[in-house]
This record gives structure tokens, sequence and C-alpha cells, in this order.
């Protein structure tokens, strides 16, 4: 069997699973480690409760996530407040989606506070700093760390205030509502985001329109359309060699540079944007990374959210995938979890989730009286503060 045999080969791979969690930070209101996977099973963010998990697939994780909770502007005075989620789902490296993690929400708050509200115009602003900021960090290391040029993330970000969600994304990952329907006895999955990835005609037709003088701006190579045949998705952060020229050369590998120079960036920043006002049957929001859509549906998502206890549902989502992924194989999910990073990105990609459930006495309040919450996913020196 192809089970069998794929054992074989990973087994000299296998690690000893952790048979106690770990918790990271030193508290139960960070986050637990239990070795590639780690989990906020339960937590309340400015509109209602939250699960949060994280599954490493690659020899270093390469998402990124966040979800922050109180003021959106910098003093803490009063004006806009609510949740921010951030997904963060980065490739060729690590490198952009821990930039993003660092900086875009610092971004959201500066000009929230300029202008003392959340809008469409407030978040394109926040991505096109984010990616000014990224790009001149590649700058300034390109000569010591050329192939920083060729490290990029997806974004996709969700924001609620007063009563309105935002949902803003660039690449793949994906947002979807769970909204109830026929009188509470169906939850239907509807799509909040808007994906660009070239396997989608649309995206190929708009960046072909984008660049009409480059007839091999999509390109179908083994079976998958890709950017100039090199990357999938046509929106990102970073990826600064598909932006500018002057990263198109030496020192970076010849393999991430196009024949000749280009006068207009091959892949855009900029994010599609949806304003949805939350209702009733609005009940929860699922924002996850492409690699737990691989697996599942957005109604299987949804269906499994709904029919599940809330604690620790964006694990139980991470583990209905991973399920998937070793069936696949033809492989016992038990066996699945022993395989060490690395080699783990063979079965699948690392996978963020982050389920946002909305109490609509809450979600339309303009004064932001709870804890104030900074949680970021894989432990990465996150922080839950209360506010005094």
């Amino acid at each position: 069997m192809v089970g069998q045999t794929m054992m074989r080969i990973v087994r000299p791979c296998f690690k000893p699973s952790l048979s106690d969690a770990q918790v990271v930070g030193g508290g139960a209101g960070v986050g637990t480690r239990d070795g590639l996977l780690w989990y906020k099973d339960t937590g309340k963010h400015a509109c209602g409760d939250f699960s949060m998990a994280v599954v490493q697939a690659n020899n270093l994780l390469e998402d990124g996530s966040q979800v922050e909770a109180g003021p959106f502007v910098i003093d803490g005075a009063q004006g806009p407040c609510g949740t921010f989620v951030g997904v963060y789902d980065g490739h060729g490296g690590p490198e952009t989606a821990r930039f993003i993690t660092d900086n875009l929400f610092n971004h959201l708050k500066k000009f929230a506070t300029e202008q003392q509200t959340v809008s469409a115009d407030v978040i394109r602003k926040t991505y096109a700093a984010t990616e000014e900021g990224f790009l001149n960090l590649v700058r300034k290391q390109w000569l010591i760390k050329p192939q920083i040029a060729s490290v990029g993330s997806c974004c996709l970000v969700g924001v609620i205030n007063e009563g309105v969600l935002y949902i803003a994304n660039a690449g793949d990952s994906r947002a979807v509502l769970g909204r109830i329907e026929r009188g509470g006895r169906d939850i239907k999955a509807v799509q909040l985001s808007s994906e660009h990835n070239a396997s989608f005609e649309a995206v190929r037709d708009e960046l072909r329109q984008l660049h009409p003088d480059d007839p091999r701006i999509v390109v179908l190579k083994h079976n998958v359309w890709r950017v100039k045949g090199i990357i999938q998705i046509s929106r990102s952060i970073g990826d600064a060699y598909l932006k500018s020229s002057e990263f198109n050369r030496e020192p970076l590998l010849a393999r991430f540079r196009i024949p000749g120079p280009f006068h207009k960036q091959i892949l855009c920043p900029e994010p599609s944007i949806l304003e949805h006002r939350l209702c009733a049957e609005d009940q929860f929001v699922i924002f996850a990374s492409d690699g737990l859509w691989e697996h599942l549906s957005n109604q299987e998502a949804v269906d499994i959210v709904y029919s599940s206890p809330r604690n620790g549902i964006a694990r139980r989502l991470i583990k209905a995938a991973l399920r998937e992924a070793a069936k696949k194989r033809e492989m016992r999910y038990s066996d699945l979890k022993k395989i060490d990073r690395g080699v783990r990105r063979h079965f699948h990609d690392d996978i963020t989730v982050v389920v946002l459930f909305m109490d609509p006495a809450l979600i339309g309040k303009r004064l932001y009286g709870g804890p104030l919450l900074s949680l970021r996913g894989g432990g990465g020196t996150p922080t839950l503060a209360q506010k005094c």
C-alpha cells in the first residue's frame, strides 16, 4: 500500500510524542504547546468568546497570527474599540509573517487614532504602511541577506467595531461566517473573504488585464496555474522580488529572478475588503490559513464548530484537517502526529485557525470595559494584560 511505503520512508523522522502539554509563557491565560501543536482553547474577546490553534509543519513556523481586544487608539482614550484578528500565512520563510505580526496592528491603531474611526480606508492605509515597512527592511538587509526578498505572506485581517465586521484579505487565507437559518435548525457557511490565487479564472483574468503586454503573466506549470510560473497567489505582503525590479538581480538566487526588468509590480499588496453589519443570526467566524481549507470545505468546518463545544474548537478543526491529510496518504492520524517538522510539510502545511464567537449583546458596544487582550499564535512572546 502507498501508506506502508510512505511509513517506511518517514519512520526515521519520527519523534517521541509529548504526553504532557507544556504551557507557553508560564500562564494558562497565554497558551499551551503539545509537540507541534499550540493552542488557546478558550478566551474572551471584546464581542464574545474565541478559540485559537496553530500546528507547525515547516522546519520554521511560517504562519503568524494574533488576537487583540481593546481600544484601537494609541492613547487608550475614548474612540473606536473592539476585536482584531490577524492570520498571516508566510511562504519562503517566517520573516514577513513575523514582521506583520509585529507591525500591522500598530499601524491600524495609528491610522484609527488619526481618523478616530475604523474604516476600509484605515485598513488600506494599514496594509500599505506594513508593505512599505517590510520592503524598506529588505533594502536594508539586501546585501547581507538577499533571500529575504523572496519571502512573503498572505494577510487576512478581521476587525469588529460598533457592530460592523471588516474582512480584509491579500492572498488565499479565508474567513467563513457561520449563520443560523430556518429558525435555528440549520447553519450556513458564508465565505466573507476574496481569495487571490491563480487557480481561479477570475484572478487570472485580472492579472492579464493588469499586464496586457505580458503573455506569460500566468503560466500553467505541472497542472498548476502560477504567476510568472513561480507563485500561486497574486496578492501578498513582501515578495519584494516580484514588486520591484531593484530586487530582480544578483545576489538573489537565480530561481527567483525573472527574465528582464519589469516596470509594474507583478504582485499587489492591496487587500480586498468587505464590510458586514453583524446580526443576531451571525454566530461565529472561522479565520484560517489555506492549510485548513485544503482539507475541509467551508460547510464542513462550519458544521464542526456548530455541533461541538466552544472550548477547544480551533484545535478540533485542526485535528479534523490532519485526519483528512492522513487519510489521503492511507495513514493513521496517530502516525502522522509522530512525524517531525520539516518532513511533516510533505503531508500538510502550517495551519492557523482562530474562531470568533459573537455575543449580540456585545457586538454593538461603543465603549470597551473588558480585559485588554494581546495574544500571538504559536507561543511567540504573547501577553495577556488586565485593564486597570
